[in-house]
């Protein structure tokens, strides 16, 4: 495979201690035997734990002071990787539910496609029947609102070219808590050149749960937890306000994505 000239891999992190030192050693080995120049950059959502003193070795540490949430870091860590000057920026969740080598697969296939995105599309997924179904449905509103379907809609793998990734951000409200739907609906409607690389989703590094949002691991879970019902109901106004009516309006929201500045 041959890489870009310089991936920056972008990572928010929520408690995710135990996991990230594998995980970041794995992807930079992975990038390395490319010969890639590698931006290593964790943003760090207020943890708990020591996340950030974890991290510090093997990738730069942007800590946020206050905890926002998934997706306003997740859009933190977007906007870090554009100031890497990166010729690629790759977004993955800190709870290293992907191989390394399968990142360096979704990073290298923006060139090779001569894509704008390149998704990384899971499969062999152990999350509990609620958050598959949930991703079902979710899938299904997008193809009515923008007629492509797109396969994995919220997958946090994906690979960018920077312009595209600017003209993103600049559509997306900086504290929007499913950035990654917001971004798959505007390339279905804008038309952007996206390709999809299969790859193998793997149960979550470590042994701990605080970095989930929902708090349960395990596939066997009958009910979704109250805090998800209240997630996906706030997702849903999101969802309306931000790619139905916005849409409608042609609103743009402006570029609020530097509250988290490289440390």
């Amino acid at each position: 495979m041959q890489a870009p000239d310089h991936i920056a891999v972008v990572i928010p992190a929520f408690n995710e201690a135990e996991a990230l030192p594998s995980f970041l050693s794995e992807i930079r080995a992975s990038l390395d035997a490319m010969g890639a120049t590698v931006s290593m950059i964790v943003v760090d959502d207020a943890s708990t734990d020591e996340t950030a003193s974890a991290a510090t070795p093997l990738a730069d540490v942007v800590r946020i002071p206050r905890n926002r949430g998934h997706g306003p870091t997740a859009l933190a860590a977007y906007a870090n990787g554009l100031r890497s000057g990166a010729s690629v920026v790759v977004h993955v969740d800190g709870d290293g539910q992907f191989h390394g080598d399968d990142i360096a697969r979704v990073a290298v296939a923006v060139d090779e496609t001569g894509a704008d995105v390149v998704h990384g599309v899971r499969h062999g997924r152990t999350d509990p029947w609620f958050r598959r179904t949930l991703s079902t449905l979710v899938r299904f509103a997008v193809l009515l609102v923008c007629g492509r379907s797109v396969p994995d809609v919220n997958t946090p793998l994906r690979a960018y070219r920077p312009d595209v990734l600017r003209t993103l951000l600049e559509a997306v409200p900086a504290e929007a808590l499913v950035p990654h739907v917001h971004f798959s609906i505007a390339e279905a409607r804008r038309r952007l050149r996206v390709r999809y690389v299969a790859v193998p989703s793997i149960p979550r590094r470590g042994s701990v749960t605080q970095g989930t949002m929902w708090g349960a691991r395990r596939s066997r879970a009958l009910l979704p937890p109250r805090r998800l019902v209240a997630f996906v109901t706030r997702a849903a106004t999101e969802f309306w306000r931000v790619d139905i009516v916005g849409a409608g309006r042609g609103t743009s929201h402006p570029a609020h994505h530097d509250a988290a500045m490289r440390g």
